[in-house]
């Protein structure tokens, strides 16, 4: 499966065992790329996370986390994700400002927690069968494993060539889903959970303000976005269309 994925992680590998459980990551080093090599454990090893993407907060998690005697072992934003679980269990994604897809293995409750970003920017797909769940960022991960089935899903079929893209959780496989956006999925004795853990208000405010206002909100915003998304150890480079979009992102 690992070896299917190397395209999305060309610099690093790491595999986890416990029993009849297994983790394993393929890594584009960004944040600590020396350092923060996965999977990534908790004090006392109990807890384990393999994780895909960035959590721009993580600067902000590790003070709070360090003050409360949490210890850490790495500069890795990946490393939050172990100690914010141990106080927050699978609610550590409310805190989390990210595009990310992860897994983690709580070894003494034997459950396994999956989480995706709120906007779905990082994939995630599993399977679930006979007692069995297994998962992967690309779904020809999955594929190598023989029990997965091969039967399409019609309905999936026909969404592509209608929209161009598959909706909902599905995929082109009937038994292969997709966890959807601001979801976690748990999977305890052999059952999946699934749990929506955000959702985007359009609440309007009671007295409007004036659109200067809103104009400088804004302005605020995309700064503090885009200053927290330039968090990392290796150069970086920006997209530029010409469009608002990404000339406000340049500028």
């Amino acid at each position: 499966m690992l070896g299917l994925l190397v395209h999305r992680g060309p610099d690093d590998e790491g595999v986890f065992q416990d029993g009849s459980v297994a983790l394993g990551m393929r890594r584009l080093s960004v944040i600590d790329v020396q350092g923060g090599h996965q999977p990534i454990f908790s004090e006392d090893r109990s807890t384990v996370v393999v994780f895909n993407g960035a959590i721009y907060n993580y600067i902000e998690l590790r003070e709070e986390l360090e003050g409360r005697g949490h210890r850490f072992a790495t500069q890795s934003d990946t490393e939050v994700l172990v100690h914010l679980y141990e106080e927050k269990g699978p609610a550590c994604v409310d805190q989390l400002n990210g595009m990310f897809a992860f897994a983690l293995w709580d070894a003494p409750k034997r459950q396994l927690l999956l989480a995706r970003d709120r906007l779905g920017i990082k994939p995630l797909h599993y399977y679930v069968g006979d007692g069995v769940l297994l998962f992967a960022s690309e779904i020809s991960a999955l594929l190598a494993n023989a029990e997965v089935p091969r039967d399409l899903n019609v309905e999936a079929v026909e969404d592509y060539f209608t929209f161009f893209y598959i909706p909902g959780d599905r995929s082109i496989y009937r038994r292969v889903h997709r966890l959807p956006p601001a979801h976690t999925a748990v999977w305890r004795d052999g059952a999946c959970t699934r749990r929506r853990y955000w959702q985007l208000q359009y609440a309007a405010p009671s007295k409007p303000k004036p659109i200067e206002h809103y104009a400088e909100m804004y302005r605020e915003q995309l700064a503090r976005s885009v200053r927290l998304q330039l968090r990392c150890d290796v150069p970086l480079g920006v997209f530029l269309s010409g469009g608002m979009d990404s000339g406000s992102v340049v500028a």
